[in-house]
């Protein structure tokens, strides 16, 4: 039985580490501030764009951030920023990081990132939160496949408590939409 209830929690933890994908939200880009007729403000002259040389990468203005390196050390940084989340109990952190895999669990029938991961941080002890923190990857112990699928082992986490498969287990990060998010876990 208690393998059942492990291996259920660590397939809920990692499912929902890979199925909260970055959400869009509605209205607040469109909207557009309403402007008085009578305005007794100075307004400001209209920018006039710059010519760009185009590099073949997406603009920033285009994609809202530059691409992120695709390498070994910025996935390592990005399943830091997601130990880290755990352990802050980040929900929007987590659910961005964790997002392609989250939605894969989420179509399995599990609810939702954001509803999910409330349950997820409660089989999460204090101290293994206060770990994950402040838990940092060993580069020796990750696996890279290719540099568009990186393996973080548990074995590679780095914290000051205890860790199994059934509480935290091993994750794939791929490169996806300009940076590395997790997309499968066990």
């Amino acid at each position: 039985m208690r393998t059942m209830v492990s291996v259920g929690v660590s397939a809920c933890v990692a499912l929902m580490a890979c199925a909260c994908g970055p959400e869009k939200s509605k209205g607040g880009a469109d909207a557009k501030p309403s402007q008085s007729s009578a305005s007794t403000g100075s307004q400001e002259p209209p920018v006039t764009p710059s010519a760009t040389v185009p590099t073949g990468k997406p603009s920033a203005s285009a994609t809202g951030r530059l691409p992120a390196p695709r390498t070994k050390e910025r996935a390592i940084e990005r399943y830091e920023q997601y130990l880290h989340a755990l352990g802050h109990e980040d929900i929007a952190t987590v659910c961005e990081v964790a997002g392609p895999g989250a939605k894969k669990a989420q179509d399995m029938g599990f609810g939702p990132c954001t509803s999910t991961y409330v349950v997820v941080f409660q089989m999460i002890s204090p101290a293994q939160k206060k770990a994950l923190q402040t838990a940092t990857v060993d580069p020796q112990r990750v696996a890279v496949r290719t540099l568009d699928k990186i393996e973080m082992p548990l074995e590679a986490v780095r914290a000051s408590a205890t860790f199994s498969e059934e509480d935290l287990g091993s994750y794939t990060l791929e490169y996806l939409k300009n940076d590395y998010y997790i997309t499968d876990g066990s």
